[in-house]
């Protein structure tokens, strides 16, 4: 199991932290772990929280996150500053939220890297650190294990990309629909994947028809057997999956199989071993595929 630990200032944004707490204390597999220099602590919402002083031990496994809090606040020792820039250098993964990248500027984080933060925020962010390479307008940006993402409910964005790092993108895609959110993403990387651009629905029948496709899009999957496994006629999952999705189920099947085998090709796979490993029988219908606007 992974640790979590979100790292809590005086003033914290209530979204900040309970977006991405919700998203791994839904996705299996991780130990959550709150701690801040005093406790309780105030947050700018009103509501006061309990966390530790000691901090857990870490391995190169354990996530850190830093969750954002209100401008004029957010002050750490640099003790704890150098307990984010330990745990990177031994190769764990440093997080921030909205106003935590200054957390991680300070820590010496940011430095050669780029990173983004709330939109309000992004000048100053600049200014502090030149060395970074602020990017805006996007929901957040991946470098080198240190993750920062914009304002409020885009650590939830944030969260469900490093689930999906970690277990693939159909486990992100159940969280995300578990939240009853839409699973976005920063159009900065190759990360736009169909399995979340195809969530934004609330049709249980065709999340559910997805969530097979999404863990075997390699294998035959004959319409039948998913409408069986939906309880419903092939008719009906057909006209369900293209009001959901505006795809057929095969479609969408076919999106993933590409999709999955351009990032195999932009690794150094031959577009045969690429084609074989989606499951095509051979190269022709990939690249057939491939060539659809």
């Amino acid at each position: 199991m992974s640790r979590v630990v979100f790292v809590l200032t005086p003033q914290v944004h209530l979204l900040d932290l309970a977006g991405p707490a919700q998203v791994f204390g839904t996705a299996e597999g991780y130990q959550l772990s709150y701690v801040a220099e005093e406790t309780p602590v105030p947050t700018w919402q009103g509501v006061s929280l309990h966390a530790d002083r000691d901090w857990p031990r870490l391995t190169t496994d354990d996530l850190v996150v830093v969750p954002g809090w209100r401008s004029g606040y957010g002050a750490f020792t640099d003790e704890t500053l150098e307990r984010l820039a330990a745990h990177h250098r031994a190769g764990g993964t440093v997080a921030s939220v909205c106003a935590g990248a200054d957390a991680l500027g300070r820590a010496g984080l940011l430095a050669g890297r780029r990173c983004t933060t709330h939109h309000d925020l992004q000048d100053e962010l600049a200014r502090n650190y030149p060395s970074a390479s602020v990017l805006r307008d996007v929901l957040y940006v991946s470098d080198d294990r240190v993750v920062t993402s914009a304002g409020i409910a885009s650590g939830i964005d944030l969260a469900l990309h490093l689930v999906a790092l970690r277990h693939g993108p159909a486990a992100a895609a159940r969280v995300a629909r578990e939240m009853v959110v839409y699973a976005r993403r920063n159009g900065d990387e190759p990360q736009a994947s169909a399995m979340m651009r195809h969530r934004a629905h609330l049709s249980d029948v065709v999340h559910r028809v997805q969530d097979r496709i999404d863990s075997g899009f390699a294998a035959p999957l004959p319409l039948a057997e998913l409408a069986s496994g939906a309880g419903v006629s092939e008719r009906t999952l057909t006209r369900l999956f293209a009001a959901a999705t505006g795809r057929t189920p095969l479609r969408y099947q076919q999106l993933l199989r590409v999709e999955r085998a351009e990032y195999l090709l932009g690794h150094g796979a031959t577009v045969e071993a690429a084609a074989r490993a989606v499951g095509f029988t051979d190269a022709r219908m990939l690249r057939r595929l491939r060539a659809r606007p």
